[in-house]
């Protein structure tokens, strides 16, 4: 029998006893909370189907278009800082490419950065992350820092067999 023709008798039984763990161990509510939260990134962006060498890949892209990997291992104190500000245009611009063409990415909050915010109990610390002196239980007031970023899409581009993905750059060899 597949998970899909289960009877509802016994979709029932499963959903009364799954009920019962949640609201007797909070484990088990956080764990049914991660559940949750990634069947839905599974069914309303395409994170779910991302390769496991999806950041080798994301890299070797960030140093093809911004060439990132090579700033980042630049040592730029050979350099003025009106040097370094014109290298970093050039990695600003290829990197916001590499972000516009293989990712839709939106702010986690709506409000606006400054704006007075209140954090309920049960909000999501991986989403919201509180700083500065805490002290007690939610809920929590503050100032909103950083709206926060959110991959809502990934479209990384399929790579072909046999492709050394730990090669984020070729050596480049003029004849």
């Amino acid at each position: 029998m597949s998970d899909q023709s289960l009877p509802l008798l016994k979709r029932l039984l499963l959903a009364a006893r799954a009920f019962l763990r949640i609201v007797q161990d909070r484990e088990q509510a956080a764990a049914w909370i991660k559940i949750e939260r990634q069947a839905l990134l599974g069914r309303s962006t395409a994170l779910a189907d991302t390769p496991p060498d999806a950041a080798l890949l994301l890299l070797s892209l960030l140093q093809k278009e911004g060439r990132l990997v090579d700033f980042a291992k630049q040592d730029l104190t050979r350099f003025s800082d009106e040097e370094v500000g014109a290298a970093a245009r050039v990695v600003h611009q290829g990197c916001g490419r590499v972000l516009a063409d293989y990712f839709r990415i939106a702010p986690v909050r709506d409000e606006p950065e400054g704006a007075q915010i209140t954090l309920p109990p049960g909000f999501d610390p991986a989403a919201t992350r509180p700083t500065g002196h805490l002290v007690g239980e939610p809920p929590f007031s503050g100032r909103l820092v950083h709206r926060g970023w959110r991959a809502t899409e990934v479209r990384l581009p399929q790579v072909g067999t046999g492709h050394d993905q730990s090669i984020i750059a070729a050596a480049e060899v003029e004849l």
